[in-house]
This record gives C-alpha cells, sequence and structure tokens, in this order.
C-alpha cells in the first residue's frame, strides 16, 4: 500500500506547477518549505505532529555506542566523532519535519523566500536567535558558516557550496543564496547547514580541531563533559533562546544526554542490563528474543518497544571497493554474492527473522520492481544500456540459497563465474592464467562483534573455493582514517536512504566525490547511468517523474552488485526504562535522527 503521504503528494503536483507560475506569487516569504507542493503544518502550527508540546522536562537519557572518538567537532574530515552531535548540539537556518518525505520550517530562521524556478532563496533570521554563550546570531556568522564549512568543512559540504553562485546580506537580519544551476532541491539543502560562532574561531585552524575546541552553537543542548573514548555528557541550557518556538515545541524535554562508548557489544548490552544505560537499541532479532529477558524486563522496569517506519530499507552489508583490481569485474562481485550464504548466516544470526535487503531503496515506493523495467523507468535506462550491467533493465534478484551449510548450487555458480573472469582452481586455490592467488583484505572495526561472526561464516564458504581472505580488525579510529582513504578491498556498510533522496546521492554514488577522501562513495562507483538518474531526480517536476528516477537508480545500484547485502532494519527496537517515555503518534521516518531522544521524556 502507498503510504498516505504519497497520495497527498501527488494530488498536490498539480497545484506545484500553478504555483511555480508567477514569480510574484512564488517570492513571497513563507514559514515552511517542501520539496514538492505545500508544506503539510499551517503558519500558526502549535508542534511538530510527532512531538507532545506538554512533555514534562527534567530526566535523563544514557545512551551506549560501540566504538571510539577522538573529535567533538562533526564538521570537519579529520576525527572520529559521536555521530549524534552533529544534530543534537547544532542547529540550521530551517529545521526538518519527519513526518514527510522532505519538508523544512523555519528554525534560527522565521522564514524562508524563493525565487519562481528556485534559482535563489533567502533566509530571514529570527531575531531573538542567540548561541549558547548568550551573544545575538548575526548574519556574518551564517556567511561565515557557509563558506568556511563549504571550503574547510567536511567534504559533504562542498557539493552544495561549489552549486552557490552568490551570498549576499540583503537586509539586517536577511541572507540571499543565489545558485549557478538548476537544482530545484538546492533551496532546502541550503538551509540545513548547521550555524557557527564566527568570532570562536579567529585565529583558529578550523580544520584541526579536534577535542581542543568545543564548537559553539545554538542547540538545546551543549558538551557539559567528556573523557576521550569513554563518554559525552550533553547539558540542557537553561537558556535556550528557541525553547518557545512551535518547532521546538515537545522536543528537548531531557535535562542530560549522555552517550558511553564501549569497545565490544556484549560489554555495552551487560552495561545496560546492570542499569547503567537506560535505553539501548537491538539490531539483531534473534537477541531481542532471546537475551530481553532479564529481571528488570521481567518486573516491568525496563521497556521493549518496537518503532515502525516507512523509510527505505537503505544498504547493510559488506562493500567491495572497485578501485581495487580484484573486484572491477562484475562476475567477480557477483561471485563474491553468490558465495555469501545468506539464509544459513540469517538463521544462525537472526534464527531466521529477519528479512533480506532486496535493493537500496526496497521497503518503500522508491524501491524497484520484479522483472523488467517498464515505461518511464525503462525510457531512463535504455540510452545506458551498453554500459550497464546485466539485470538493470532485464531484472536482477539476489541469490537465493538452500539453507544449508554447504549452499552447493550457489557454490557452483560463483565459481563459474569465477572462471568466466579468469580464474581457476589450481592445487586448492584460485588462481588468475599467471599463477597468483584470489585474495582479499576485508577490513573490520574493533567491537563490530556480529559483523565479525557474519565475516567468520562468510570465510569458511570462501575457502571452498579455494578463497582465503585477510580479515583485519583494527581500532575505530584506524577504521574511520582508512576508510576516509579507501584504503581496504571490502568492509562493513551502512547507507540509510530517506524518502527524498537528491544531491546527497552525488556523496553517495557520484565519480567526483569517490575521487575525494572521505566521501560516502566508499565502493568507487564511476557510473554515467547512476548519475544520469539522479540528474532528474533533481530536475523533476512533478513526483511520478522523481519516482521513476529513484526507481531506476535503485536498479543501477542494485546491479552494479557493489555490496552484500545483509538483513534489513524495517522496525527498530529499543530496551529502555519504564520513565523513559515518547508520543504514540509516530512519524513516518520512525526511529530517525531528530526523533530519539529528541521527542523522548522522562517521568518519575
Amino acid at each position: 500500500m502507498a503510504p498516505e503521504f504519497f497520495t497527498t503528494a501527488r494530488h498536490t503536483c498539480g497545484v506545484f506547477l500553478l504555483i511555480c507560475v508567477g514569480a510574484v506569487a512564488q517570492a513571497q516569504p513563507q514559514h515552511g518549505i517542501a520539496m514538492y507542493g505545500d508544506p503539510a503544518l499551517p503558519q500558526d502550527f502549535v508542534s511538530l505532529p510527532y512531538a507532545n508540546p506538554d512533555a514534562p522536562e527534567g530526566g535523563r537519557i544514557v545512551t551506549g555506542e560501540v566504538g571510539s572518538f577522538d573529535s567533538l567537532n562533526p564538521h570537519i574530515l579529520k576525527g572520529t566523532v559521536p555521530w549524534q552531535l552533529a544534530s543534537l548540539a547544532y542547529e540550521s537556518l530551517m529545521g526538518r519535519s519527519w513526518d514527510e518525505p522532505f519538508t523544512l520550517y523555519g528554525l534560527l530562521a522565521e522564514s524562508i523566500e524563493v525565487g519562481a524556478n528556485r534559482e535563489w532563496a533567502e533566509f530571514t533570521l529570527r531575531p531573538e536567535a542567540e548561541f549558547s554563550d548568550g551573544t545575538p546570531v548575526t548574519i556574518a556568522d551564517v556567511l561565515w558558516s557557509y563558506e568556511t564549512l563549504g571550503t574547510k568543512g567536511h567534504p559533504r559540504y562542498s557539493g552544495t557550496w561549489s552549486k552557490v553562485g552568490s551570498m549576499e546580506q540583503t537586509g539586517p537580519r536577511s541572507v540571499r543564496f543565489t545558485f549557478n544551476v538548476q537544482d530545484r532541491e538546492l533551496a532546502l539543502i541550503i538551509g540545513m547547514r548547521p550555524i557557527l560562532k564566527k568570532a570562536q574561531w579567529e585565529g583558529h585552524d578550523f580544520a584541526a580541531s579536534g577535542i581542543g575546541m568545543i564548537p559553539i552553537g545554538t542547540a538545546p543542548y551543549v558538551i557539559d563533559s567528556f573523557e576521550t573514548g569513554r563518554y559525552v555528557s550533553l547539558k540542557r541550557n537553561p537558556d535556550y533562546w528557541g525553547r518557545d518556538l512551535p518547532f521546538m515545541a515537545g522536543q528537548a524535554n531531557l535535562d542530560e544526554i549522555r552517550m558511553e562508548f564501549y569497545g565490544d557489544g556484549q560489554v555495552m548490552f551487560e552495561a545496560f542490563k546492570a542499569g547503567q544505560l537506560n535505553s539501548l537499541r537491538e539490531n539483531n532479532a534473534e537477541n531481542w528474543e532471546a537475551q530481553y529477558d532479564f529481571p528488570a524486563v521481567k518486573r516491568g522496569d525496563v521497556v521493549k518497544s518496537v518503532i515502525p517506519h516507512q523509510r527505505p530499507s537503505g544498504m547493510t552489508g559488506f562493500v567491495m571497493n572497485t578501485r581495487r583490481d580484484v573486484f572491477k569485474d562484475w562476475r567477480v562481485r557477483e561471485a563474491m554474492i553468490q558465495a555469501f550464504n545468506f539464509e544459513f548466516i540469517n538463521e544462525t544470526m537472526t534464527g531466521g527473522r529477519q528479512p533480506r535487503i532486496t535493493s537500496y531503496f526496497s521497503n518503500s515506493i522508491l524501491g524497484m520492481e520484479p522483472g523488467p523495467a517498464t515505461g518511464r523507468v525503462a525510457e531512463l535506462l535504455t540510452p545506458f544500456a551498453d554500459s550497464l550491467p546485466p539485470g538493470a533493465i532485464d531484472g536482477y534478484t539476489l541469490p537465493v540459497g538452500d539453507g544449508s551449510l554447504r549452499n552447493r548450487a550457489n557454490l557452483r555458480k560463483a565459481m563459474d563465474l569465477m572462471e568466466d573472469a579468469g580464474w581457476t582452481i589450481d592445487q586448492g586455490r584460485m588462481v588468475n592464467a599467471q599463477g597468483e592467488p584470489f585474495t582479499f583484505d576485508i577490513l573490520l572495526p574493533q567491537g563490530s562483534t556480529e559483523d565479525q561472526s557474519i565475516i567468520d561464516l562468510y570465510a569458511q564458504a570462501l575457502e571452498r573455493m579455494g578463497i582465503t581472505p585477510d580479515i583485519t580488525t583494527i581500532d575505530p579510529a584506524q577504521f574511520q582514517e582508512r576508510t576516509n582513504l579507501y584504503d581496504f578491498d571490502m568492509t562493513t556498510y551502512r547507507r540509510g536512504l530517506s524518502l527524498s533522496p537528491g544531491n546527497e546521492q552525488r556523496l553517495y554514488w557520484g565519480a567526483a566525490a569517490g575521487r575525494e577522501p572521505g566521501s560516502r562513495n566508499l565502493m568507487g562507483m564511476d557510473s554515467p547511468a547512476a548519475e544520469a538518474m539522479i540528474d532528474v531526480l533533481l530536475d523533476a517536476e512533478d513526483h511520478d517523474d522523481f519516482v521513476s528516477a529513484a526507481k531506476a537508480l535503485d536498479r543501477v545500484l542494485t546491479a552494479g552488485r557493489y555490496v552484500i547485502p545483509i538483513y534489513q532494519w524495517n522496525v527498530s527496537r529499543i530496551a529502555h526504562a519504564k520513565e523513559l517515555k515518547y508520543p504514540e503518534r509516530l512519524p513516518i521516518y520512525g526511529d530517525w535522527s531528530g526523533w530519539h531522544p529528541d521527542v523522548w521524556w522522562h517521568v518519575e
């Protein structure tokens, strides 16, 4: 069934075209902006629909993470940062509603105004907006933040910055961005950059910061204390400037958000059982059923909450680096997928409870459909037919094993594919025509016990093919550095995807991004077809064309055979203290950044 929000989007497409006709009608300050149609919430909305404006304030949440950190600046490439800081400790001109595919409402900015074709976007700051040190947010801070992030910040910011033709102050509290390309999404993307305090960085190297300087932001939470690699504590700022904004009603209810770090998942689970943590996400369905029966659960002191969502599955598994000769051939990558005994591994790891990811946008209306491409999807892909791998147009599905340990049929297919690619068995080893063995390195971060167990099972299958991979486990900081530099053959992979894919897709799959350190294009994709589908996504003026482009991109990605997919998380499983509550009304994105712990509260 198509989610209701997409039905609404289809009805608004015609209205959207009429809105775009007149520059005068369009160029008016608005309280929000949607990718298609109008924002769902009116000018006088009381709160986001999934927040409780009457939620009590107080209490704390203590969560756990496997890994470590050596930086508190999430805006640069250097260092490993607690991932939550980017959303909890900083604010942008606009804030996102996670109950709509892609809609923004004013946060630091009281309004947004755009050109007739969204060729420019102008924001007006709220006069009351201020940093956590009590100083006002100025247009100078905004201008500095955008230029600094775009030129010295993490590479994820540079793509959007390169599309800004000019940035200028247009009033005491207004700034206008004019774009140098036709890209309707830019008017939204440009409103989502964190705003930092310019004066803090005078005389300092922004790109070199780590734990020596904590960037000053405007968010309701500030970093109160930390111990490198051990914990970070965020405390709610009692003088937070935006506490009375409708957008923030029912958000930031907790006095403290504390993140504890562990070297191993099992140690973290034991810490939760002992009460050192009061909220824990469980990604394994088998563990959820078998291990969450300890006394606190039986007493009702710990609650098991299952949170559904309507977002795409994204991709989780093991990515193959096509920059390396060993994985340049799609037949070799398909052989690696055939050899991965998913049915047996899933039964071993989750009791067979979690379905497999079938494509990057599976579990959503944007996912590719079975069989040959038809209609607009086929029309988009046909010009690239000669360069696309088999299955992109005529249909591709992942192999299905018989559930046994041996998985003989799929291993035979894998062997045939390796032979087609020039690899044969000689004295029990897979070798090429020169007698060189086929081998590769699998890079894992310390503490990833589940991934390690999966890889151990996978290695057994590869050994039956005459392939002995090297499995290297390193600490999280080294792992981050090596993956930033693409210094791996195969490694773990997780890419969450939204219901509104857009400019970020270039960072995920674009060839230019893949040549720069720190991009999300770990597989090293260089696909003109993928780039063209992203162009259509960005230029689509109606919902149907947008969906067709997403489905076509999904085919290119999946048939590219870049990742060995494992199981999907079509629900989130969160165990938490009974005192921690959340609203009954869930957003369409479910348990996503901006929901947990943002709209949770604590009761005694």
